[in-house]
């Protein structure tokens, strides 16, 4: 039995003997081994897995990019606003854009956006590299408009703890919802960039 395993490719451990059988027929077959509690005379093959010739897609994360303002573009963000939230919406539906909202150098005393003082722009993206967020950020009105400045972009890699996660999005969801209904739309009310 030992023999036939091995013709597979496989590699198996013969309990009884406390021995290790292999065939190097295929490179890309591994057993990985496991000891066992009770002995027996059968070879056992525990778990088998396959490596793959292909190279895995680049892994993603969340960061947190926070893009400041040129000094002296409010005029230009409130023109560009209405075409940068209709952006929002394919980045958000797609999972790239994970929240985002607008940084402001003071707290504002009403909910009209034209008399914020904004300072930039925050987003929680979900990307592989630092260029390639510079590259998604350039594409955005705020960018191509003179809004953002695209150069001067803090990047942090944001590493959330399961715990507070799920707080986190309650939170989120607790605000969102509400306002979600109110207006309709993304807005000024829903910290949305």
């Amino acid at each position: 039995m030992v023999s036939q395993l091995c013709n597979l490719s496989t590699r198996v451990l013969c309990r009884s003997h406390n021995r290790t059988f292999s065939s190097p027929t295929r490179s890309n077959v591994r057993f990985r081994l496991h000891k066992t509690p009770a002995p027996s005379p059968l070879p056992v093959i525990i778990q088998r897995s396959t490596m793959s010739t292909e190279t895995a897609a680049p892994k993603k994360f969340e960061w947190l990019v926070v893009i400041p303002d040129f000094p002296g573009v409010h005029s230009k963000r409130m023109e560009a606003r209405p075409q940068h939230f209709a952006g929002l919406k394919p980045a958000m539906d797609s999972g790239l854009y994970q929240m985002g909202g607008a940084v402001l150098n003071e707290v504002p005393q009403g909910d009209d956006p034209s008399k914020f003082s904004f300072a930039g722009s925050t987003i929680v993206i979900v990307a592989e590299s630092r260029d390639e967020i510079k590259e998604i950020l350039k594409k955005d009105i705020y960018a191509t408009s003179g809004v953002w400045d695209v150069e001067n972009v803090g990047f942090y890699f944001l590493l959330l703890s399961p715990d507070h996660l799920t707080s986190w999005m309650a939170c989120l969801l607790r605000l969102y919802v509400p306002i979600r209904r109110k207006c309709g739309r993304f807005c000024a009310h829903s910290g949305t960039p």
